[in-house]
């Protein structure tokens, strides 16, 4: 081998390894740093991270709002329309959160699996739907009937 050819092809390793090196770095980055969705269904089935932060979604459900008179702790149910879970959260929450509206919030499962949420984001006109919520929604109105065509 010529020394010319030696040095491109020392040259094309040492590219390559650099490439390589800065791929692993920066998805070990991302990794760690990702914020998944999950619908309440996926919740339930125990496919969210029991040790990471992720975001959910759905409607709150009527009837489900209770504050704490004494602090800013608040309980609500979230829904997808085929199951529900609790989110614990202590703030404010935001101008346009109520029952009926469909949200988003960030947080981690308790022991107990309900989501604390550091989070809540509410959606900004009656016609806005963020799209995991409406994703996990229609995927949840599809589980429903084919349920109820089993039956």
């Amino acid at each position: 081998m010529r020394p010319k050819q030696r040095n491109r092809l020392i040259l094309a390793i040492v590219i390559v390894l650099f490439v390589s090196i800065s791929a692993v770095l920066a998805l070990t980055a991302l990794e760690k740093n990702i914020n998944l969705f999950y619908s309440p269904t996926m919740i339930v089935n125990g496919e969210a991270p029991k040790d990471r932060m992720f975001r959910a979604g759905g409607m709150v459900s009527d009837g489900s709002v209770q504050r704490d008179p004494d602090s800013l702790e608040v309980s609500f149910r979230l829904n997808d329309e085929a199951n529900e879970i609790t989110v614990k959260y202590t703030g404010i929450l935001p101008d346009l959160f109520r029952e009926g509206q469909g949200i988003v919030v960030q947080g981690k499962l308790a022991p107990d699996g309900s989501v604390m949420a550091t989070e809540v984001l509410a959606k900004h006109d009656e016609n806005y739907m963020p799209p995991e919520v409406e994703h996990a929604l229609e995927t949840a109105r599809k589980m429903g009937v084919a349920d109820a065509e089993k039956e």
